[in-house]
């Protein structure tokens, strides 16, 4: 286990000798687990029961979200991961308030993949979401090839609403949806215009214009609801 859960669960949820807990690698299912010892930095577990239990909605949905600025870029990972997305894309836009590079990144990386193994302990995810390393976003779209997703791309001037897009639209590309967040301000025209040849369609979120921080979480919830697993009556909330 991990350092950092391990002093979780020993010093925030004083987990005990003797307690039982889930454990999961991350990559699908997950142990029930008894603790048989308790260290300052770890916990050494006793691995029982396997449970192939799955909490993956069948979207399987990329956040390419523009760099926002401190705390608010930890809050998106987070509830983006809480959202169910599977693989979060972090990329410099004309807009965005802050650029990262080399070893800066990458340490902003390891430290978001953090956020996102707590996420994943916290609402009981067992498969990991990726972040990947930033990069520029006009280098993203220039490397995209048509792999089949639905590629949505917010615009509070957008013709349509997530609601009025075709339902099989999302059914022929296996569920497999790419949403593209500009930083404030949105996206640059020419930004957008590179967007529209990679195949994205802008779509709003209704008469209000969001906070970046706002629209990207905003719009995965209503995905989910829409096509996804938050309609299903067992949701906790």
């Amino acid at each position: 286990m991990p350092a950092q859960a391990a002093q979780h669960a020993a010093r925030v949820l004083r987990l005990r000798r003797g307690d039982s807990l889930t454990v999961f690698d991350g990559t699908g299912g997950e142990y029930d687990a008894r603790i048989v010892g308790v260290g300052r930095v770890q916990l050494v577990v006793e691995l029982r029961t396997w449970l192939p239990r799955e909490r993956e909605s069948p979207l399987a949905v990329t956040l390419v979200q523009a760099l926002q600025t401190g705390a608010k870029m930890d809050l998106t990972v987070q509830k983006a991961v809480e959202l169910g997305v599977t693989r979060i894309v972090p990329v410099v836009s004309r807009r965005s308030a802050v650029a990262l590079a080399g070893e800066r990144a990458a340490r902003r990386v390891d430290h978001w993949q953090g956020i996102v193994l707590a996420a994943c302990a916290q609402c009981g995810r067992n498969r990991v979401p990726e972040v990947a390393l930033p990069e520029r976003l006009d280098g993203w779209l220039a490397r995209l090839v048509d792999d089949g997703a639905l590629r949505l791309a917010l615009s509070p001037g957008a013709p349509c609403s997530l609601a009025s897009l075709p339902g099989p639209a999302l059914a022929r590309a296996g569920g497999r949806l790419e949403l593209l967040v500009g930083a404030e301000g949105g996206l640059a025209p020419e930004e957008s215009k590179l967007a529209e040849v990679a195949g994205f369609i802008s779509v709003r979120l209704g008469p209000r214009i969001l906070r970046t921080e706002t629209a990207g979480l905003a719009a995965l919830a209503a995905i989910q609801f829409l096509w996804g697993d938050l309609k299903e009556e067992t949701t906790d909330v």
